[in-house]
Formats: structure tokens, sequence, C-alpha cells
């Protein structure tokens, strides 16, 4: 039996940090500098276009799902008008069909 393996004590570990939202890592690479390691690393290793190419796809995404956001407010909004609207009409239509009876 190891009787130095029951005196260690537990080491309690750091909880992890939050992850960084869409807009703090776009912010971050805006103020990142030209000269920043990770950019030079991915101009020595080729990969620089590559990697412009999946950042321009990732934008574009992002640039379409807010837009698809939008739009989707925008009907909802139209539909509830919508809604009013007919509801409206079918009190009118009640209202003429009381006054012709």
């Amino acid at each position: 039996m190891n009787i130095g393996s029951k005196n260690k004590k537990r080491v309690v570990l750091l909880s992890r940090p939050e992850l960084p939202n869409v807009d703090q890592i776009l912010e971050d690479i805006s103020k990142a500098a030209p000269d920043d390691p990770v950019f030079n690393v991915l101009e020595k290793t080729g990969k620089g276009d590559e990697v412009e190419h999946r950042f321009l796809q990732c934008r574009r995404y992002l640039e379409l799902n807010e837009r698809l956001r939008e739009a989707q407010g925008q009907l909802q909004r139209q539909w509830e008008e919508l809604l009013a609207v007919g509801e409206q009409l079918d009190r009118k239509v009640e209202e003429i069909k009381g006054q012709l009876l």
C-alpha cells in the first residue's frame, strides 16, 4: 500500500471562461495589428487565401442570417396585421348582414 498517495492534496481546477460571442470575436479581429503573429503564420503556410475565403464565407453567412431574422420579424408583424384586418372585415360583414335583415 502506498501511504504517500493518501497525503496528496487535490488540486481545484479553475472553471472555464465563457466563450466569446461573434461580436467580441469580430471586435478582437478588427483590433489586431497587421503584423499579428496569427496573420503572419497564415501567410507563411500559404493558407492565407483559403482562410480569407472561409472568413468571407462566414461573414456572408452571418449577414444573410441577420437578414433572415429581420425578414422573419417583418413577416410576423405583417401576419399579425393581416389577422387584425381579417377580424375587422368579419365584424363589418356581420354588421352589414345585420342591417340587411
